[in-house]
């Protein structure tokens, strides 16, 4: 999930946007930007970037393990195509 820093950063600059007629409510409109990002991104499916390196790296070892298993069996299959019987 993102920082609550990061969130009040975000609510700070949208609300920086806001006309200067209407800046009387600023304080309004930081609370209810605020619950309306909070509320949004909670419903998003995010994860960390430490998450995400971690599944990065897991996926990596796997296609690896996957590539030494697919020439595994494609030895195994040509040992038995020529009737031989294949070397460990």
């Amino acid at each position: 999930m993102l920082d609550p820093k990061q969130i009040d950063d975000l609510v700070q600059r949208l609300s920086s946007a806001v006309p200067k007629g209407i800046q009387v409510l600023q304080e309004d409109i930081n609370r209810n930007l605020q619950a309306s990002l909070e509320a949004g991104l909670s419903r998003l499916d995010l994860v960390t970037r430490e998450e995400f390196d971690v599944q990065s790296a897991v996926l990596a070892r796997t296609r690896e393990k996957l590539a030494a298993l697919e020439t595994q069996v494609a030895a195994l299959e040509a040992a038995l195509a020529a009737g031989r019987p294949a070397a460990d």
